[in-house]
């Protein structure tokens, strides 16, 4: 018999039993297990990489709070003129006290005046007039006329608590109250030294006192300096509030009669520039006297319980209580109301809504004439 030869090897014998129905279930079956193993073999793979660490990078944001340092203190100001302070050791110093003469017209001109601080202008005998500087920021050399004191006085120097006090001493009954109301006295019957006759005035209109260094240069046991300021200051450049009206000037008449000088105060643009008796007020080295602030205190007058020697009543400021105002600052007029609550508290200046009003750092005179006394210059 003849035909193909019957194949030999492994691989003949493989494809031989695929070929039969039991090899083709060996086959499926084998088949399956691939399949599966490959299962595994991908699930295996797969934990694999789920379970390989993990590197992570954290990057934390750090936010700083920076608190800005508190801003530095106002700059030290002068007490009695709110001005920036240029000389510290001034501050230091106790308040000088000059009783200056304002007799038309033999105490004109006044020595050392535009040097004041503060001016007090305050009605004494008659219609004549008399001021009461205050000195602490500024020297001066010299300063004059200087007179007797007033009891008027006491309730102007008390809210300085215990200044010294240069004058040409007083009758001996108001040298008892003005001694006994605290003062140290530097005036001319106790410390002469500090005093000289001017020898192109006559007198009484001649006493000066030579130098504030050489008062301030002694020591004064109990003597103090400015503990409360007497006004309240505006910011330096700052605007006057509103409610100011502005004016021209002021025409102050404290009375009529013998030694009536009237006074005018005109704004300049800087300060209220003063007048007396129709021409300018100036001091002794021709300074025409100019304040920042002008103060118009419309002060009733009394009895002091002392007559002079014609007989007449002393008159006396009655300085505590309330009344009303004119202030003048930065070219504008406001009405106020003027309180004083005792001799040794310092007199405040309220507007309408009962606020201090503001004045320009600088100079203040303060004037104390009787109600019905002031106009306004047109």
């Amino acid at each position: 018999m003849t035909g193909k030869p019957t194949p030999t090897g492994p691989r003949a014998r493989l494809t031989a039993l695929l070929s039969t129905p039991r090899g083709k279930v060996v086959a499926g079956a084998a088949a399956v297990v691939v399949l599966a193993v490959c299962a595994v073999t991908a699930v295996s793979l797969t934990s694999s990489e789920a379970g390989a660490p993990t590197t992570t990078t954290t990057t934390t944001s750090s936010t700083t709070t920076t608190t800005a340092p508190p801003p530095p203190p106002p700059p030290p100001v002068y007490p009695l003129t709110g001005l920036r302070v240029t000389d510290p050791a001034a501050l230091a110093r106790p308040t000088l006290i000059v009783k200056i003469d304002n007799a038309e017209p033999a105490s004109r001109p006044q020595a050392g005046i535009n040097n004041a601080d503060v001016v007090y202008e305050e009605r004494v005998e008659g219609a004549v007039t008399r001021f009461m500087a205050i000195y602490h920021s500024h020297d001066a050399m010299p300063i004059g006329p200087v007179r007797s004191g007033r009891t008027s006085d006491i309730g102007l120097f008390q809210p300085l608590n215990r200044p010294l006090f240069a004058w040409s001493g007083a009758n001996a009954i108001f040298e008892a109250r003005i001694r006994d109301a605290g003062i140290v006295d530097v005036g001319a019957p106790v410390a002469p030294q500090f005093y000289a006759r001017a020898g192109d005035r006559r007198a009484p209109h001649n006493l000066m006192l030579e130098s504030t260094m050489e008062v301030w240069a002694g020591s004064y046991p109990g003597a103090t300096r400015p503990a409360t300021p007497l006004f309240t200051y505006r910011a330096a450049g700052a605007a006057p509030a509103p409610g100011g009206t502005s004016i021209k000037g002021v025409r102050i008449v404290f009375a009529v009669g013998a030694g009536s000088a009237p006074v005018e105060f005109a704004w300049n643009g800087t300060g209220w520039a003063r007048s007396q008796s129709g021409t300018p007020h100036v001091d002794s080295e021709g300074n025409q006297i100019a304040p920042e602030n002008v103060i118009v205190q419309y002060t009733p007058y009394a009895s002091s319980g002392t007559n002079d020697q014609f007989g007449v009543p002393i008159r006396e400021a009655q300085l505590v209580g309330q009344g009303q105002a004119l202030v003048l600052t930065g070219g504008v007029a406001y009405t106020a109301r003027w309180v004083k609550t005792a001799a040794n508290s310092p007199t405040r200046y309220l507007d309408a809504a009962g606020a201090p009003i503001a004045l320009t750092p600088g100079r203040t005179w303060v004037e104390l004439p009787e109600p019905g006394s002031t106009t306004i210059l047109p």
